[in-house]
């Protein structure tokens, strides 16, 4: 935030003269101060992310191994344990392959465990928090995305509006606009990379949904959009939106009201 207020030749003065002139902006906004509590509930989410990832690349690694003795399996976590299953009875697997995948499947195991006890902690914080119960109630949310919201999002009072907010996660356009031409680009990418993330596959999940014909949320909004733009751009809108409709139930403690009325047709 002081980075455009730091003069030529960069030192601890300079960056310090920074500070106090970006402090002096009636504009400037600050990050609040974290308690011990909060810091603790975001630890949990970094070390499931964690988690998560070395189970992606222990299970790709698997799967690459099995590849070099001519096993193939499709993608998905679905599918590590029959493999490691078929390459136990496998005799044209050298012992010593099997050896190591035997290895390799106790960690997948341990990390399936402890994920599992994450997630477990994660959904006792949900439960326990009436803001992040009402959260889970927005299509496309649930009880992680929700946590996430309470945990990753700052104060809601700190934006004027639901927009200002999905701008903070990085999920509107970039402005490249100049004499008098608008020019939008991609999404901005700013903010919380995990909480946006979150956000976008929740939206792509309740796509696929809608587009199946097994959601209730299909609003006339959304499937106009999904016959005029590709569908992760759809995603993102719909990311944008939740966003925005997350905001306010933070703002109003009020409780999501789910659209009466019979669905459009797709």
């Amino acid at each position: 935030m002081a980075k455009p207020y730091v003069k030529r030749g960069k030192n601890d003065m300079a960056d310090a003269e920074a500070l106090c002139e970006a402090m002096s902006r009636p504009t400037m906004r600050f990050v609040p101060v974290k308690t011990a509590e909060q810091q603790a509930a975001l630890m949990l989410v970094v070390v499931r992310e964690r988690l998560l990832r070395n189970r992606t690349q222990l299970a790709n690694a698997i799967r690459g191994f099995a590849l070099e003795f001519g096993i193939i399996v499709a993608k998905g976590m679905c599918r590590i344990e029959p493999l490691l299953e078929r390459i136990a009875t496998d005799k044209s697997v050298p012992e010593l392959a099997r050896e190591l995948f035997v290895i390799q499947g106790v960690e997948y195991r341990d990390l399936l465990v402890e994920i599992e006890t994450v997630d477990e902690k994660l959904i006792a914080l949900h439960r326990s928090d009436e803001c992040s119960r009402r959260l889970a109630e927005i299509p496309g949310v649930g009880p992680i995305g929700a946590s996430l919201l309470r945990m990753k999002a700052p104060d809601p009072k700190m934006f004027r509006s639901g927009r200002d907010f999905a701008a903070w996660i990085g999920l509107t356009p970039k402005d490249h606009s100049t004499a008098g031409r608008v020019r939008l680009g991609g999404i901005t990418r700013a903010g919380d990379e995990l909480l946006r993330s979150i956000l976008v596959v929740g939206a792509t999940a309740l796509l696929q949904h809608v587009r199946a014909g097994r959601s209730k949320h299909a609003s006339r909004w959304l499937l106009e959009l999904l016959r005029r733009k590709r569908p992760k751009l759809v995603a993102v809108a719909l990311a944008n939106k939740i966003a925005r409709i997350a905001w306010k139930l933070m703002i109003s403690g009020e409780a999501y009201q789910r659209p009466t009325g019979p669905a459009p047709a797709i």
